[in-house]
Formats: structure tokens, sequence, C-alpha cells
């Protein structure tokens, strides 16, 4: 039980394709945002879907993985862990980052047809 601590599942369509760098040690990491659709009907009767977006960052050999296969709009699931950091801007300010960092990554969705 201690590995649901700290766990998040995700399945939804990455809205740009991903950013890769590679840091001064040569560890590659992957950054992108996931949007979720949640879809509920309102007061009204009528049906409404709400997109979430989530910050996703890959490292490693998921990162590798990202920059092989992911692109903009790719439906994916993820597992990963909330990661919450904080910087200052370059006006001083302290800001606050939460964001997903993967310990798996899934395609799914309709096949590319490009493979076929």
């Amino acid at each position: 039980m201690t590995n649901l601590r700290n766990s998040v599942r995700l399945i939804g369509h990455l809205g740009q394709n991903p950013e890769i760098k590679t840091t001064v040690n040569g560890k590659k990491v992957a950054n992108f945002s996931l949007a979720t659709n949640e879809t509920y009907t309102n007061a009204d009767g009528k049906k409404v879907s709400e997109a979430m977006w989530h910050l996703i960052v890959a490292w490693g050999k998921q990162a590798e993985f990202s920059e092989k296969y992911l692109e903009k709009g790719k439906e994916v699931a993820i597992e990963g862990k909330l990661s919450v950091r904080d910087y200052v801007d370059k006006n001083g300010n302290k800001k606050y980052v939460t964001e997903i960092v993967v310990n798996d990554i899934l395609m799914i969705g309709a096949k590319d047809k490009k493979a076929s």
C-alpha cells in the first residue's frame, strides 16, 4: 500500500510535442502537457465537457520513449507521482509548479495511419 501514497494515473491527449532537453550530466528529460476531459450534466440537463491540463515530466528511458513516439494529439496513459517545486521568477516573485513525474507511459487509441 505504500505505493499508493503518491500515485497518479491519467489518460489524455498530448497538448504539444514533447520538449526534450539533455542535462549537463547527459540525462534526457521530456516536458509536455496532457489534457484530460471530464463530462457531466449541468443543472439545465446539458452535457458539459471540461478539459483539465497537466504538466508532465519524463526522465531517462521515458524521455527517450517520449522523444521517439509521442506527438501532439496522441492519446496516452500516464502513471507517475505528483511533484511540487518552487522557483523565483525574474521579477523576484516566488512561483509554485505542480507536475506529474512519469514512471510509465502507454500509448493508447487508434493506430497511426502512416505506420500501415
